[in-house]
């Protein structure tokens, strides 16, 4: 018998850690990004693997720039759950607040990680507007700390 094949989006604002959670997943995983000033960003998509027990996890990171709505609206077909990668060093922005209620609106299940909560100037306590309606976890994509387990947590909850 096949293992079950899980498709998750992973969302959030520009800079919020979608590639580097996708990267301390899966250290092989592939990116379209473009250099900016400050670092790279993505410009299409991040894709990544993971096996959590017998289920196959393929894991698609969005553009975190409002201009790429498009993208992010392809990536999202087909897809079983999405994650939403929230930066607890800012402010709860719009797109964030307005991803998640989207994904509310879907009935698909979806999560919130609270990513840079290694951060001196992290605030999760912050986010509970948006991180105490669905699964929450808090995270540091940078150093990979609880991203697999936030992961693992997720899919074994609702898939």
């Amino acid at each position: 018998m096949g293992s079950e094949k899980i498709k998750i989006v992973i969302f959030g604002a520009y800079n919020a850690g979608k590639s580097s959670f996708i990267r301390s997943i899966d250290p092989r995983a592939r990116n379209v990004e473009t250099r900016t000033p400050d670092v790279p960003t993505t410009v299409a998509l991040d894709f990544g693997r993971a096996k959590v027990g017998e289920k196959k996890v393929y894991l698609f990171g969005t553009p975190g720039q409002e201009r790429f709505e498009f993208v992010r609206q392809i990536l999202s077909r087909g897809m079983h759950g999405a994650i939403v990668i929230v930066d607890t060093t800012r402010d709860l922005d719009d797109m964030t607040r307005s991803l998640c209620a989207a994904l509310a609106s879907q009935n698909l299940p979806y999560a919130v990680f609270l990513n840079k909560c290694d951060a001196a100037s992290s605030s999760p306590h912050t986010f509970l507007e948006i991180s105490s309606v669905t699964y929450s976890s808090t995270i540091s994509a940078l150093t990979g700390e609880n991203t697999f387990e936030s992961l693992q947590g997720f899919v074994e909850e609702y898939f």
